[in-house]
């Protein structure tokens, strides 16, 4: 992968100009930055958001379209421009900006950019993933999730953005819905002053517009964006903690009125992220399970977690001796989506398979007398669980990236967590969050009981930061990326803990 100075990556980049619009200007309307991300052999999506005000309902702007010229580059001057065109920011949709580029080369990198109003956007750098019938010899990517912006500084973002990667998975909670005080919560920004909206839990459209706003105003979570395209599903967060499908997480809201904040919190997330227009949601659905080929070395799948699932069992949370989570008709993918990964998954002919997906699949047993398992994970799903297993028993090298639980773990997966002699059939990194949790620590005690309860466990870790992830044609290699801190500006980056593991022997070991 061409290797370029990160600083240069949000700069307007190159003199050559992408047009004249006329009259009237409005303010800079690119203070969200740029994104790529669903990367295909000849294709990739673009995004950006109109918004000279972003932290205003409507990003600042009037109930009218604008024109936004778009250019992709085999350069960051732009000298060589390989596709451009002009598009329409309307706000029906936030005054977002999709742009699906075809026709590009397989595995290489590009740039781009847009032109709106007589300002130029930063530079973002992109690839296309490799063709299907390519060897690669290697796929590098990240794993992140979890950004409460109230939580902490984004500096693991800026670090991220130094490496080298050909996609970042970003598994969920890319915004919280709850309240943030005018100073950013535990930030303590003493420069910022949210208005009093932010003190407001999301639920409707101009809301979560705003929340996202707020989050993608960080430079750092641009140039993270801006340098790699991304592969995102959600989680809970971004509509609200721990709901299952149409089943809010308070009992005493009835189920159409959670079914509108739902189609608020959907339509929200289309806008703000590099997804295709197919994706669009319809009302309170949305479609985002999907799967990437990265020639034969990788096929990944994207799956949903939330939106079908049936509600948690035993009333949710840490529960022992409940005895429904292993009820047949419990689903956590729901039938279509379950049936869809088993059959991809079945016939798989990619040497590495990776289930990109939000909660953790390992077992986790909570230890002490009773024995506790979290009824929100996998543990509360688990004729789903051994199903999938099952299927990956008979497909060498699949590989589950998970995040959620704003810690670090890394597992051996087996069809029976009861029999621990078995061998495993695949393995499992969770990635820890990028700022949820503040500062965290090496260990605590429920880590240490954690890692007592559950002898497939090989890391549980409490710090912050993202999982590096190397693919070969035989051997994975993950590092865990920890910072020293969130809670202040200036933090740094460390590997706590590297793994690798075979493919054709499942199991993960340090090097």
């Amino acid at each position: 992968m061409l290797r370029l100075p990160r600083r240069r990556l949000l700069t307007l980049g190159g003199a050559a100009l992408i047009g004249t619009l006329p009259a009237p200007r409005i303010g800079n309307p690119f203070t969200l930055g740029v994104a790529s991300g669903d990367p295909l052999p000849e294709g990739v999506l673009l995004w950006t958001r109109l918004a000279p005000k972003p932290l205003e309902p409507a990003g600042g702007l009037p109930p009218v379209g604008y024109p936004v010229e778009w250019q992709v580059a085999a350069d960051e001057r732009f000298t060589d421009v390989i596709r451009q065109g002009t598009t329409n920011a309307i706000p029906a949709y936030g005054h977002s900006v999709h742009v699906d580029v075809q026709g590009l080369r397989p595995g290489r990198d590009y740039f781009y950019r847009f032109r709106s109003r007589g300002h130029v956007s930063p530079v973002g750098r992109t690839r296309t993933a490799p063709a299907k019938t390519a060897s690669p010899k290697a796929f590098r990517f990240a794993i992140t999730s979890c950004q409460a912006y109230a939580d902490g500084y984004y500096d693991a973002w800026r670090h991220l953005a130094a490496e080298e990667f050909d996609v970042v998975f970003f598994l969920g909670d890319y915004i919280y819905e709850g309240a943030i005080t005018s100073a950013g919560g535990n930030r303590m920004d003493d420069t910022l002053r949210l208005p009093d909206t932010f003190q407001l839990e999301t639920d409707t459209l101009d809301l979560y517009r705003m929340r996202y706003a707020l989050y993608r105003t960080d430079p750092d979570l641009q140039a993270a964006h801006a340098a790699f395209p991304w592969v995102l599903t959600w989680d809970d967060h971004e509509v609200q903690d721990n709901y299952a499908d149409d089943v809010s997480r308070f009992t005493t809201t009835p189920k159409n009125d959670f079914l509108v904040r739902r189609a608020n919190a959907y339509r929200a997330y289309w806008e703000n992220q590099p997804l295709r227009w197919p994706r669009q949601p319809a009302g309170p659905d949305m479609s985002l399970y999907r799967r990437f080929r990265f020639g034969d070395l990788a096929h990944a799948y994207v799956l949903d977690t939330r939106q079908y699932r049936t509600d948690q069992a035993c009333g949710d949370n840490l529960r022992a001796g409940c005895d429904d989570r292993n009820d047949p008709g419990r689903t956590l993918l729901g039938a279509g989506q379950r049936d869809w990964l088993l059959d991809k998954l079945g016939r798989s002919e990619a040497r590495w398979n990776i289930l990109a997906q939000q909660i953790m699949m390992a077992e986790c047993r909570y230890g002490g007398p009773a024995n506790r398992l979290d009824m929100d994970k996998w543990d509360g799903y688990t004729v789903d669980r051994r199903r999938i297993l099952q299927t990956a028993a008979r497909k060498p090298g699949t590989v589950v990236i998970s995040g959620d639980i704003h810690n670090n773990y890394a597992a051996d997966l087996r069809v029976d967590f009861a029999r621990p002699e078995t061998p495993a059939v695949a393995v499992e990194l969770v990635g820890t969050s990028i700022t949820s949790g503040g500062d965290g620590k090496d260990t605590t005690p429920q880590l240490d009981m954690q890692r007592r309860w559950n002898p497939h466990l090989r890391l549980a870790n409490g710090q912050r930061g993202y999982v590096r992830c190397e693919l070969g044609r035989d051997t994975m290699r993950a590092d865990y990326r920890v910072m020293s801190q969130v809670l202040r500006r200036g933090g740094t980056i460390s590997t706590r803990a590297s793994f690798v593991s075979e493919r054709a022997r499942p199991g993960l070991v340090t090097p």
